[in-house]
Parts: structure tokens; C-alpha cells; sequence
């Protein structure tokens, strides 16, 4: 009996001997995307112009004027315009907007540029009055420059309107 566990075992380790050479496959397979051209509006502020009292004495010729961005992010390479519209306030045009008080239901003329020297009015007809420009694939800021001209003063309250940024590609 001695002599069979010694045989068996003797067989065992001749059956552990080195490693056998292992066999492999490989495949690839292609990985893709397309990108189409596309254009987002990533962040809008709130033109303020703040608390003003008279908009126009006698005698006064001065502007009321601030500024606010509107950043878009389109695709490298894509052409763009962006446009704003006339605003919500009935009478409204991209070239004299309306600042609308609904309690009294008087109005406060405005004005949007698209160059800090108030000489571009900044609408929403592509290749008139809109701004055009070409992505890089980064978020890209403009200024919006507002101006309140001269005008006669109405009663006091709050005045408001909503423009809406349109951007084409």
C-alpha cells in the first residue's frame, strides 16, 4: 500500500510541471461620434437700470444707460446670429421697446445696442440687425448695451418687459 500512495503521488508531481503556453485572440472594434452643429444660450442677466426719478428736465439731455451679457455656446465653426425681439410689452419694436407699468398702464421707451456707443440697434432680423458670429465650441459673452433716452416722466411704480434672445445657426 505504501508502495501505491508512493506511485500515485509520483504520478501527481510529474503532472506539475510547468505552465502550459496559453492561446489568446484578439478583435478591434472602431469607436465613433458625430457632432452636429448646434448652438446653446448658456446664461442671461437681468438689464436693471435701477431706480431713476425724472427721466428728462428741463434743460436735461441725458441718457439713462446700462449693460447686461447673454453668453452662447455653439460648435466650432458654426455660423450664428443672435437676435432679440421687441419685447412683450404691446407697441414694442426691436428699434423702441416698452418698459410697461400695469397698474397705470404707461409705458417708458428703451432702446438695445449691440456697441457701446449706442449707435447699432440690436433686433432680430439675421443679417440686418442681429450680431453675428462664429463658435469655437466655448461659451462666448456679449454685451447687451441698454439705453433709456430722454423722455417725459411717468407716474411712479415698477416698469417692466421681457425680451426674448433667439439664436440662429
Amino acid at each position: 500500500m505504501r508502495m501505491t500512495i508512493g506511485l500515485g503521488i509520483l504520478t501527481g508531481l510529474a503532472f506539475v510541471g510547468e505552465p502550459a503556453d496559453a492561446t489568446t485572440t484578439t478583435q478591434t472594434f472602431q469607436v465613433q461620434l458625430t457632432i452636429q452643429a448646434q448652438c446653446v444660450i448658456n446664461s442671461t442677466a437681468t438689464l436693471n437700470f435701477g431706480t431713476l426719478g425724472v427721466l428728462a428736465g428741463a434743460g436735461q439731455n441725458a441718457n439713462n444707460d446700462q449693460t447686461t451679457t447673454v453668453a452662447v455656446q455653439c460648435t466650432n465653426s458654426t455660423p450664428y446670429d443672435i437676435g432679440l425681439d421687441g419685447g412683450t410689452t404691446t407697441g414694442g419694436t426691436t428699434t423702441t421697446r416698452l418698459l410697461h407699468n400695469s397698474s397705470t398702464n404707461e409705458n417708458v421707451q428703451y432702446k438695445l445696442y449691440s456697441d457701446a456707443g449706442h449707435s447699432t440697434n440690436w433686433g432680430n432680423t439675421v443679417s440686418t440687425d442681429t450680431v453675428h458670429a462664429t463658435g469655437n465650441g466655448a461659451s462666448q459673452s456679449y454685451t447687451i448695451y441698454g439705453r433709456i433716452p430722454p423722455q417725459n416722466t411717468p407716474t411712479p411704480g415698477s416698469y417692466a418687459d421681457v425680451v426674448t434672445v433667439t439664436v440662429t445657426y
